[in-house]
């Protein structure tokens, strides 16, 4: 399950906090946490998984700006262009948590939104954690971009927006054999 958010979220934010605790339910129900391997809320999601003893995959990117692979990360990989990075997110996660972020976890969301939308990937369970920070967007999406016709009534079902650790795990699934 990939889990994404912002590389500037501090240890001390709730938000990192979850993102740790969600790792560790994701391994201890089976599952292996890819995040982008950088700091922030990738790096509490690998440091949770790995201190689960789960497989904690960072994919990086190749930024002027970042700093390399976190130090929770067990499979680590750098990429240098984000189009493929993306194909691996995808073609390696079962599903995406997405919690508070800026641009990149916004890419990546809409990436994998637009994919669900157009039949492209299928069940494929999406949740953004964190109802404050997400519920402006889902409300814009709602009133602004669906009223207007640009995406279809029902659109806004392709995700589950939640606070719940545990409405997020389970909006998972089980993990398949390979997954484990």
């Amino acid at each position: 399950v990939s889990i994404f958010g912002s590389a500037r979220t501090k240890p001390d934010d709730p938000m990192y906090q979850a993102g740790e605790e969600l790792a560790r339910r994701l391994v201890d129900r089976g599952f292996g946490v890819i995040t982008g391997g950088g700091p922030g809320i990738m790096e509490a999601g690998n440091k949770g998984a790995r201190e689960a003893d789960g497989t904690s995959v960072g994919l990086g990117i190749e930024l002027p700006h970042e700093q390399g692979i976190n130090e929770h990360v067990t499979l680590g990989i750098n990429f240098r262009y984000f189009f493929a990075r993306k194909v691996m997110f995808l073609k390696y996660s079962r599903g995406f948590i997405t919690m508070p972020g800026g641009f990149g976890t916004f890419d990546e969301l809409f990436e994998a939104l637009t994919l669900l939308q157009t039949g492209k990937v299928t069940q494929f369970p999406l949740v953004l954690f964190g109802v404050d920070y997400w519920s402006p967007l889902v409300d814009w999406l709602k009133n602004t971009v669906e009223a207007q016709g640009c995406i279809s009534p029902g659109d806004t079902d392709l995700f589950i927006l939640t606070d719940s650790i545990d409405e997020a795990i389970d909006a998972m699934g089980e993990p398949t054999p390979q997954g484990k």
